[in-house]
């Protein structure tokens, strides 16, 4: 028998199936939601696992780079020692392909007074080459600082949440105090310390969500680092590597590991904030539990509502059987119906799920506590690959778990079954 007899008496039975009188009427309809169910879930888990991994990934990356070198020290503060921005080792890092940009800075503890308040910080010196694309995207007031190689500039940049504690504004006066080591003689290694003060203008003022760096991280010109710290104009704290692809970081870090030599190390951000990026390697685990679970509901449910229509048809089975037709097409005719209940309910997800997604990224409507995750809203990334995926899975598993209720046409005797008509 061909192809188009099958279909057909499937297509008679599907428009027949929902009846009032049909017992499996109400089932279809579950089975059907519950596919639509699973599949957006499905989508919007996937969605929302790699937004949010990107999202604060790329915040990560945005303040240390993917790599940053650092001059060897056993010194747990944020007080470096010092690195030449014209080591031979650079020539090397910048004939590799791989990476996009090289940046150098410094950081420095320092502490900002007002009239009222005190606040720890992190000073964070750059220049000219700084990137500041990622930093702009979070700009809430003022401009970014423009620094150059000739003039050392007292414009700073601040976070909300510092300005908010020191009551500063755009254009306000911070007075900063500084502990600096000094050599006290030049024929000996003896180092003193001293207290200096700079008094710094607020340029502009941001805020990413990243809690721990916003409370503490301010920006500034390099050259006060390096003026600070004793330095000559020639010396940074390290330098920050951002690479054309993330995917490429751990065997990245190990080449420049092995091209900057001793006393010299390169760490990956993944290295820099191990507990964070261990914390988001487990969402991956959390997403794959979850389209597990909406699976096995599906599979579950499409198994239930296969066994009640071929019980409800199984007149039509005998039927069939006695006028010739064999089992493999009577299980063929059941198959496809089960394939139209699918690509139905897998349909109708993909709708829900896209829209809720779509709907997410344009309103930002889910909100999030930034302190506890990063990011002040739930972060929706979409992927056609992502959504192909879902839809096979689903729709391969479905059938897959169908043929083993199918497997009950075989069992069914025909003249038992018109006898009982």
């Amino acid at each position: 028998m061909s192809f188009n007899l099958y279909t057909y008496i499937a297509q008679k039975l599907w428009q027949t199936k929902l009846q009032k009188k049909s017992i499996a009427a109400p089932v279809v309809k579950i089975a059907v939601g519950s596919i639509v169910l699973g599949t957006a879930v499905m989508i919007l888990t996937i969605s929302i696992v790699t937004g949010f991994k990107n999202e604060v990934k790329s915040k990560a990356v945005g303040f240390s780079g993917d790599v940053t070198i650092n001059a060897y020290t056993n010194n747990n503060s944020f007080e470096q020692e010092p690195i030449s921005v014209q080591a031979p080792f650079l020539t090397d890092l910048k004939a590799n392909k791989e990476i996009k940009h090289i940046q150098p800075y410094a950081t420095k503890n320092a502490i900002i007074k007002t009239t009222d308040e005190n606040q720890g910080i992190i000073i964070k010196g750059v220049d000219t080459s700084y990137d500041w694309d990622f930093i702009k995207q979070y700009l809430l007031q003022g401009t970014v600082p423009v620094y150059t190689d000739s003039v050392t500039s007292d414009k700073i940049l601040i976070s909300k949440t510092m300005a908010q504690k020191l009551n500063a504004r755009v254009g306000d006066k911070l007075l900063t105090f500084f502990v600096s080591r000094k050599q006290t003689d030049d024929s000996s290694q003896s180092f003193g310390y001293e207290e200096r003060v700079r008094k710094f203008i607020v340029s502009g003022i941001y805020q990413t969500g990243f809690a721990d760096i916003d409370a503490n991280i301010v920006f500034a010109h390099l050259k006060q680092i390096q003026r600070l710290n004793y330095w000559g104009s020639d010396q940074a704290g390290g330098f920050e590597i951002e690479l054309h692809d993330y995917n490429t970081i751990d065997q990245q870090t190990e080449l420049i590991n092995e091209t900057v030599g001793q006393n010299v190390e390169a760490k990956s951000v993944k290295q820099i904030y191990p507990t964070l990026f261990s914390w988001l390697s487990l969402l991956d685990s959390n997403a794959f539990i979850i389209i597990t679970l909406m699976i096995a509901v599906a599979v579950i449910n499409m198994i239930s509502a296969l066994l009640i229509l071929i019980l409800e048809r199984s007149n039509t089975i005998g039927l069939l059987k006695s006028i010739g037709a064999d089992n493999n097409l009577v299980q063929k005719i059941f198959l496809y119906q089960s394939f139209r209940m699918l690509f139905k309910g897998v349909l109708i997800g993909d709708v829900v799920g896209i829209t809720i997604c779509l709907l997410q990224q344009h309103f930002k409507f889910v909100k999030l506590p930034a302190e506890s995750y990063y990011v002040s809203y739930v972060p929706v990334e979409l992927h056609v690959n992502q959504i192909l995926f879902v839809n096979l899975i689903t729709i391969g598993s479905c059938l897959v778990m169908m043929l083993l209720p199918v497997l009950v046409i075989s069992k069914i005797n025909p003249v038992k079954t018109l006898r009982f008509k």
